[in-house]
């Protein structure tokens, strides 16, 4: 009996050790990048500057990010929008032929399955009856904002309603407030945010809300204190690590690794950064700007069931918003081009 059982301890074992393997060699062969993976150089030989990404991920990225068909330019002809259209607040300076081509090009953008019924009561199409037509009427002048104002971050390619919507109402990356799951108070309170891996920070144990302190709110995006024992400048290793979180959201939002705006020799060296941090520099500074101007004001517009879990939090914009995992959004294709009217600040 004793033998038998001993036998039976030794299989046991000898299969847990053959599950353990098996879960190895699957981590290796599933968990990593598959090929082929390439490298292209940013810089100088020698200066960490290196991008790595897989081309076969990318050519599906591509596809993904193909712009759909447009109606052609109207021109600017004939009597003004304003004119026309009743209760027409915003690109009323608009020719009422080529804003008609907006509307049309819109329901491809937004709402292709709804058409004009997703922002318009059918019965009048000039009432404000819907919340989705005034949240519509601030998207347009956001576009226009970011088009206009923000050409240190999206230069001459601009955006349009479809660089972030990609033919859905709700654009599929936006995010809320994320308070995590309940924790104790006093002594036993967890980790703020940490260890509860999530998919915006790429699964780690990092914080995983650090949209809420850095792009609703201004909070230094800081790893380290730029002088010693200055309490006033002192960050902790928690704050460094609230950086690292948002740090691995960009880097996926973005589809590309932390040498696509850094110099891997000296992360925090301006001097030997691309051209690129610049324009992130830019681009985080425009995120806050949207969120605290056009989208956190509309808590108040948005039913309940568009909003967040926290008390009146609706849905924001980060990097993937527009990004979709791409370094340029829909890779740079410039949209704005074939509508100018989403240019400038008008709306009258």
């Amino acid at each position: 009996m004793i033998a038998f059982l001993v036998r039976l301890a030794i299989a046991g074992a000898a299969l847990y050790a053959l599950g353990g393997i098996i879960a190895f060699v699957q981590s290796i062969l599933f968990g990593s990048e598959h090929p082929p993976v390439g490298t292209a150089q940013l810089g100088f030989r020698g200066t960490g500057l290196v991008e790595v990404y897989n081309a076969r991920e990318r050519e599906a990225l591509r596809v993904a990010n193909a712009i759909p068909p447009s109606v052609p330019y109207a021109g600017d002809e004939g009597p003004k929008a304003g004119t026309v259209y009743e209760n027409l607040r915003v690109l009323g300076d608009v020719g009422s032929g080529e804003f008609t081509r907006l509307m049309v090009n819109m329901t491809t953008w937004v709402s292709p399955g709804e058409g004009c019924a997703a922002c318009h009561d059918l019965e009048n199409f000039a009432a404000d009856t819907l919340y989705t037509k005034v949240v519509a009427r601030r998207m347009l002048e956001m576009v226009r904002h970011i088009n206009s104002n923000w050409t240190a971050h999206v230069g001459e390619t601009g955006v349009t309603c479809y660089t972030c919507h990609r033919g859905q109402l709700v654009p599929p990356n936006v995010w809320f407030e994320n308070p995590g799951p309940l924790q104790a108070g006093g002594l036993a309170r967890g980790p703020v945010g940490q260890n509860h891996p999530a998919p915006q920070v790429g699964t780690s144990a990092l914080p995983h809300d650090p949209f809420t302190r850095f792009l609703a709110r201004d909070d230094e995006i800081r790893v380290q204190s730029t002088a010693p024992m200055r309490r006033s400048d002192w960050l902790s290793i928690q704050d460094a690590e609230w950086t690292y979180a948002l740090m691995m959201n960009f880097s996926q939002a973005l589809g590309v690794n932390c040498d696509y705006c850094h110099n891997s020799r000296s992360f925090a060296d301006w001097s030997q950064s691309p051209p690129q941090r610049v324009t992130a520099w830019h681009g985080i500074r425009m995120v806050r700007d949207l969120n605290a101007n056009y989208l956190l004001p509309l808590g108040e517009v948005f039913p309940a069931h568009r909003l967040g879990p926290a008390l009146g939090d609706p849905p924001k914009v980060n990097c993937a918003t527009c990004h979709n995992g791409v370094f340029k959004p829909l890779f740079g294709v410039a949209m704005v081009e074939d509508f100018p009217e989403l240019r400038g600040d008008g709306t009258k």
